[in-house]
């Protein structure tokens, strides 16, 4: 499964957050979740976007995040 990044339309920090995955060499191996269109979703990662999901295991890094962080953890 790939790590996520639950982010939604028009959110200028979800932008960033994709650069900085680009920068670290990972944004192809992350996959954009747009939440919202998951009630469940925007419940539990409205207030938080953008959210970086690592998988498998499941780590989350909340904005702001670092290409050195990101890359600490995978």
């Amino acid at each position: 499964m790939p790590s996520l990044l639950y982010v939604t339309v028009g959110c200028h920090l979800c932008e960033q957050a994709h650069a900085v995955l680009a920068r670290a060499g990972l944004a192809d191996a992350v996959q954009q979740v747009e939440i919202g269109y998951d009630q469940a979703l925007a419940e539990t990662y409205g207030s938080r976007i953008p959210v970086l999901r690592i998988e498998p295991g499941g780590r989350e890094l909340d904005w702001p995040f670092s290409a050195a962080d990101v890359l600490a953890i995978v």
